[in-house]
């Protein structure tokens, strides 16, 4: 089958999270499978200097009508991995800028015009290629109203929309609904109009041949009011399409005993070299070595969906112990702010790095004994899929996909590879961190449920196979 993804993220070209690290394992798994997989991405910067990249230019160009302006669009391709084919969509007006969506903590003004563009040119690009997809599949709000386009222009391809996060909608102004140069019968109730503005996820909802999201258990959730993030009802419209698929982890890159960015190798027969690792993940960060209790660590986006109002309270009283905590992320400037004030306080404790940097994500990895996971909502749960294969025992909310990652410890059995907390509470979380640090006190409980962490398979080839059989389908 030929299959032409589109997205706004693409590791390691351009991320900013899960989105760009799924988008880099799952179109590969599907190669392996024997499919013809091909992927189109805006040309941003970051890609254009990136020295490591060879983008070539193509013959093709995309006319592309965007409200009153008639405009061209580059096509450049690539190659990841040796095998997935990248197209470039290239417009420096749109893309040449220093972030993805913004800049300063402030999302671009002309978003809605940028991400119309590019979905615009995706369905030119469909008509243009030498062979005609069978399957469009978008990812998230940026790619949403490709379905729409497609219909319009009766493409013929039929169109899924995957929904990494429900929380961005790319919601616009009701008056960028101009620049798609769509009918006026598509604002709409029935259409892309959500409440008087111009909703780039829900017209994928709507026009979408399939709609699937990153764990069965988030398929459920969104179609309730307290995750439907408002658009529970569009959802439950639409139910009949919906699909939960758990995304897989790419253990290529996410592999302690191949991983070249850690202290050391280590297995599931042989956890040696996590005690190694350990040590110079604290040397790294010029933390206190040694420490007589464990080492707690967050790699992840600094925004409220996350959980850190949950764990700012908590950290005085945390690192009061003789524990460390290490943070790595970016986000919000008040979580920033917080952590970066706490991080002085207990300089020999607790060390908060700013942004994102994979080396540093893998030794954390590898070098923490417990991962951090206090998250409002989790659609799937990459970090946790990451963190019990490197024997990081996760201590999580029972929330999204994490249900279906990570199995509470249970006292009479002794089964279990993390810890869950249910309810959305500091008291709740500092109570899963005290279970956590009781049960691990025990040395065999302790090997046991690091190796049923590390022996915890969420490879991408059973999404692959759900995909597979879903594209079908729509044959």
């Amino acid at each position: 089958m030929n299959i032409l993804m589109a997205s706004s993220e693409l590791t390691p070209l351009a991320h900013t999270g899960g989105l760009g690290d799924v988008l880099e394992a799952f179109p590969i798994q599907l190669l392996k499978r024997g499919h013809k997989v091909s992927l189109a991405l805006p040309f941003y910067r970051c890609i254009r200097e990136d020295k490591s990249i060879k983008a070539r230019p193509t013959s093709i160009t995309l006319p592309v009508s965007v409200g009153p302006k008639r405009i061209q669009a580059e096509v450049f391709e690539t190659t990841l991995a040796d095998a997935l084919h990248i197209y470039l969509i290239r417009r420096d007006e749109y893309f040449d800028r220093s972030g993805l969506y913004g800049a300063d903590g402030r999302e671009y003004e002309d978003n809605a015009e940028r991400f119309i563009f590019f979905q615009k040119a995706v369905v030119e690009l469909a008509k243009k290629v030498e062979n005609k997809p069978d399957v469009l599949h978008c990812h998230d709000w940026q790619t949403g109203l490709i379905p729409v386009f497609a219909k319009e222009a009766a493409l013929g391809v039929k169109t899924v929309l995957t929904i990494h996060n429900l929380a961005y909608q790319g919601s616009f102004l009701g008056v960028d609904f101009g620049l798609t140069n769509l009918p006026g019968h598509y604002f709409g109730a029935k259409g892309v109009e959500f409440f008087g503005s111009l909703n780039f996820l829900k017209a994928g909802i709507v026009f979408a041949d399939v709609i699937t999201t990153v764990s069965e258990r988030y398929a459920h959730d969104i179609q309730t009011s307290e995750y439907g993030c408002g658009l529970e009802n569009v959802l439950r419209e639409h139910s009949r399409k919906l699909r939960g698929i758990l995304n897989g982890a790419d253990y290529e890159t996410w592999n302690p005993a191949t991983d070249k960015l850690i202290g050391r190798n280590y297995t599931v027969t042989d956890t040696t070299g996590k005690t190694t690792c350990r040590s110079k993940l604290l040397a790294g960060l010029q933390l206190a070595p040694n420490p007589a209790g464990p080492v707690f660590a967050m790699v992840t986006r600094l925004a409220e969906q996350k959980g850190l109002d949950l764990l700012l309270p908590l950290l005085d009283r945390l690192l009061a112990d003789d524990v460390r905590l290490i943070i790595l992320g970016e986000g919000e400037s008040r979580y920033e702010r917080e952590l970066q004030i706490a991080s002085r306080k207990h300089a020999t404790r607790f060390a908060y790095r700013s942004g994102w940097d994979d080396n540093l994500a893998h030794t954390i990895e590898a070098g923490a004994d417990f991962s951090l996971i206090p998250s409002h909502f989790e659609p799937c749960g990459l970090s946790a899929m990451y963190s019990l294969k490197y024997g990081t025992l996760p201590i999580a909310r029972a929330c999204g996909g994490l249900h279906q990652i990570i199995q509470d410890f249970d006292p009479t059995s002794g089964a279990g590879n993390g810890f869950l907390f249910y309810h959305y509470t500091s008291e709740a979380l500092w109570d899963a961190i005290g279970r956590a640090r009781r049960v691990t006190g025990s040395a065999a409980v302790r090997a046991s449920m690091i190796k049923a962490a590390m022996e915890s398979d969420f490879s991408w080839n059973t999404a692959a196979e759900e995909y597979e059989k879903l594209y079908a389908r729509l044959k």
